[in-house]
């Protein structure tokens, strides 16, 4: 008879970026319908729900409930890095694991979280280092004002000036805020040869509609010319984009159709694959090991191998550039097999941020 492990699932189904939210969810439940329906697994995952609705203060609480109330000690879910800050010490608190699916910024380090997505040297570095060459180095970042646009933007801005470029401008959005037209002004004004756009849901996809008139009006702001380049727009999403899709420039992990995602299936994105991946690998190293879903993240990942990196939690992936066309991610360049490095230690170009007191 199979183990019944209760699980916790927290996202927000409704909010500025339900559609990530629900592509990881159909990830989750859909290796939890499979492990429960593997004869071979001596458990079957119970999921435990609970949906923040999009409010970054409700994370920590819900976890709470899930990690107090329930048998379940392992979470998946969180999309925003505000919503993981938010859930870290609850997790920490109750001696818990989040397992976050979702690309992110790295420079974290916690006993209580695994990261089975990309972090900035399996995604921005890569893009960044693929596009100066290919473009020029006069770039334009934006961002959700949160943790996420901002160290994105600053880790590029450090790239792109030690690869001998130039930032012409800097600017960010309340997630939700579709007030974009001062962006598109200096860009019409500033003309770089590239924009970093770490805009998350509705900012983003108003942002993306109204660059594409800009390039219908002016011939310098056509994708082919100035791309606009993204880490964590995937499929998912492409239907909130349009045609304003067109031409954009992501790197990931996974594509749609593209073959060496490390784990079985067909993903409708990266978000989804990665999802999926952090419930089967939970399921493997607890597979045969009776209470081990209470044993602390350290014991549970300790000579079990598998794709959890035990120093840094963090898994090693494809780096996938792509290119919109016709409505679907195009692969344009590809590395195997790319450790996650969150403190970018293996990188001599970017340097680890200086702590600042703060008072």
């Amino acid at each position: 008879m199979k183990r019944r492990i209760e699980l916790g699932l927290l996202f927000s189904r409704t909010g500025s970026y339900s559609l990530i939210s629900e592509a990881c969810r159909s990830g989750v439940l859909g290796a939890i319908a499979m492990v429960n329906a593997d004869p071979a697994l001596d458990l079957s995952f119970v999921p435990v729900e609970r949906d923040p609705g999009g409010n970054a203060d409700a994370y920590g609480p819900l976890c709470e409930e899930i990690l107090r109330d329930t048998s379940a000690r392992h979470v998946v879910g969180c999309i925003t890095s505000w919503s993981r800050k938010e859930v870290i010490p609850t997790v920490e608190k109750f001696g818990g694991t989040l397992w976050y699916a979702v690309p992110y910024e790295g420079f974290e380090a916690s006993d209580h979280v695994v990261y089975t997505h990309a972090c900035p040297n399996q995604h921005l570095l890569p893009l960044l280092d693929w596009v100066m060459p290919t473009h020029g180095r006069r770039a334009y970042l934006t961002g959700s004002n949160y943790i996420w646009g901002w160290e994105m933007n600053r880790l590029a801005r450090e790239r792109i000036t030690a690869a001998g470029g130039e930032v012409l401008g800097d600017r960010y959005l309340p997630i939700g805020s579709r007030e974009v037209g001062r962006m598109i002004e200096e860009l019409r004004f500033a003309r770089p040869d590239f924009i970093l756009n770490s805009l998350i849901g509705p900012s983003s996809y108003e942002f993306m509609a109204a660059y594409r008139a800009l390039g219908l009006e002016d011939a310098h702001f056509r994708p082919d010319r100035c791309p606009v380049l993204s880490c964590n727009l995937t499929e998912c999403e492409l239907p909130a984009l349009g045609q304003a899709a067109e031409g954009l420039v992501a790197a990931g992990p996974y594509f749609r159709g593209v073959p060496g995602w490390p784990g079985a299936g067909n993903f409708g994105s990266s978000h989804e694959a990665a999802a999926f991946s952090a419930v089967m690998e939970l399921a493997r190293l607890l597979a045969g090991r009776a209470g081990a879903e209470n044993w602390p993240l350290s014991q549970l990942l300790a000579d079990r191998g598998g794709i959890v990196d035990p120093d840094t939690h963090h898994t090693v992936l494809p780096v996938i550039i792509a290119r919109v066309e016709g409505g679907a991610f195009r692969p344009i360049k590809r590395w195997e097999a790319v450790p996650g490095d969150p403190y970018l230690t293996r990188s001599r170009q970017v340097q680890a941020p200086t702590l600042r007191v703060v008072s």
